[in-house]
């Protein structure tokens, strides 16, 4: 029996999809007030600023593990560790910016990756890179998810779900 792979999505689509939850995420960063964006939580949950940098943190780090092989442990990377002492908004869609365009800047070797490889993220998450990045991905939805309930709490409405870019 011989076992045929369809691809539902290319490399450039899946980059493009994700570029365009990365739109969607900075723009819930910018619909915040400064200092809720750093005080504001619900129910014991972190603040948006604090899940925003893990979110930003895994996109780096992963792109930089992906396209060179050497991984940061999870537990070594900024929003960790507080490497990156950020305390203003600006600060926040400084960092995010430059990830955009450190992905931007590897978009050819991430193209070039075969997405059914398996590898070790972060030193400690086994997977393929389709389904590590799927996680990334899926992570940053829920932490957004997450940024929609503040700020419906704080009285202010958000982008709209489906406005990507």
């Amino acid at each position: 029996m011989t076992t045929t792979t369809n691809s539902v999505i290319t490399s450039q689509q899946f980059l493009e999809h994700w570029k365009g939850h990365r739109a969607l995420t900075r723009k819930i960063i910018e619909a915040f007030p400064e200092k809720d964006l750093f005080e504001f939580s619900v129910g014991g949950m972190r603040t948006f600023a604090e899940l925003a940098m893990e979110v930003v943190s895994i996109a780096f780090y992963g792109v930089e593990g992906l396209t060179t092989g050497q991984w940061r442990h999870i537990e070594k990377l900024p929003y960790f560790t507080g490497e990156k002492n950020i305390s203003t908004k600006q600060e926040l869609l400084n960092f995010w910016d430059e990830t955009t365009a450190y992905i931007e800047q590897e978009k050819e070797k991430l193209l070039n990756l075969d997405f059914s490889q398996h590898i070790k993220s972060f030193e400690m998450y086994e997977n393929t890179i389709c389904s590590s990045m799927l996680y990334w991905i899926d992570n940053e939805v829920h932490h957004r998810g997450q940024g929609y309930v503040y700020l419906r709490a704080l009285g202010i409405t958000p982008p709209f779900f489906w406005d990507r870019f």
